[in-house]
């Protein structure tokens, strides 16, 4: 067999830690511990049709969804993780209605804003779903962090990242040196570089949006979906439709291949669907490191926007440059 080769994401984050001596290694530590819990839900994943953990909790969240078991095993590894790691001073899960404290001898200098399993309607079809983190530095004085800690924007993030549980797993993360992505080699539980300054195509090959809704759409959704639609010069296609309905599959997708996701506000939904917190804002920061771009239906960068509440909800128009540079026009006129 061929010599494995590669960077190990241990090694990664190290090497980001001795580019900037002021950092105290505490946020190395903190996405070492989340790392370790993500594969330990990558565990509990694959086993889940013979672990008989697939299918509703019977719970309701915050949300007003159905709670998958598997939705709530990745809640409470994460949690648990992160309460005694000594990096967090407070955490916020999509999952949970309020903040989440951590024990006062454990309190750190750090928050993160978690989504532990994106796309968990997925679970029971074997659909690719993944764990969204957002880390800020926290603000506030004392041992116990504050809700202001977390609501902060996106533009303050420190890191953000995600692990998307597929036909491979991969953790794709970024500090604000550029967007790395790495792959999960099962036989040594170990995360190797694969995916190196990862820059998404500036020309969509894709689009992503729920077509079904567009009987709920405003104008300006339908006029941009319409033009995305047109043929091109040669009577061909521009663009071709892909919808999983998990947005880290969705996302991942564009951001290796080129596309724009859109989820805006409809009749249907005032606000948009995706949480600020623990989609939108994470995924803007990992999309503008990589050269696209994440705005709202107002045209309003994704980063810039001032969180007002734990599950605030959003419209996210995200991928690829010349796409939402498109859209900001259609939604802005």
């Amino acid at each position: 067999m061929p010599k494995r080769k590669g960077i190990t994401v241990s090694r990664q984050i190290m090497d980001s830690q001795h580019r900037h001596p002021e950092a105290t290694g505490e946020l190395t530590g903190l996405l070492n511990d989340l790392i370790v819990a993500a594969k330990i839900i990558n565990s509990e994943v694959n086993m889940a049709g013979l672990a008989g953990i697939l299918g509703q909790s019977g719970q309701i969240n915050v949300q007003g969804e159905q709670v998958q078991k598997l939705d709530d095993f990745a809640n409470l590894t994460i949690k648990r993780r992160m309460e005694q790691c000594g990096y967090v001073c407070i955490m916020a899960s999509e999952e949970d209605d309020g903040v989440i404290p951590v024990l006062d001898s454990y309190a750190g200098k750090y928050t993160v804003a978690f989504d532990p399993l994106d796309g968990s309607s997925n679970i029971d079809v074997n659909v690719s779903i993944g764990t969204i983190f957002s880390i800020h530095r926290r603000k506030s004085e004392g041992t116990q962090g504050q809700i202001a800690d977390l609501l902060q924007t996106g533009r303050e993030q420190v890191a953000a990242g995600y692990i998307i549980y597929g036909s491979s797993t991969m953790l794709v993360y970024t500090v604000g040196e550029g967007v790395q992505g790495f792959t999960l080699d099962p036989s040594v539980g170990e995360f190797f570089l694969s995916h190196p300054d990862i820059k998404i195509p500036p020309k969509a090959k894709y689009y992503s949006i729920n077509e079904a809704y567009s009987r709920y759409w405003h104008d300006n959704t339908r006029a941009y979906v319409e033009h995305l639609k047109d043929l091109d010069e040669r009577g061909e296609c521009s663009y071709s439709l892909r919808y999983i309905g998990s947005l880290v599959a969705d996302f991942h997708r564009n951001l290796i291949k080129g596309g724009v996701f859109v989820y805006p506000r409809d009749r249907k939904s005032g606000k948009g669907k995706l949480r600020l917190l623990y989609e939108a804002a994470p995924l803007a920061l990992l999309v503008e490191q990589a050269g696209g771009r994440a705005i709202d239906d107002e045209g309003r960068n994704i980063l810039d926007l001032e969180p007002t509440e734990l599950h605030q909800r959003v419209p996210l128009i995200i991928g690829s440059k010349e796409e939402v540079d498109l859209a900001e026009q259609y939604f802005k006129s």
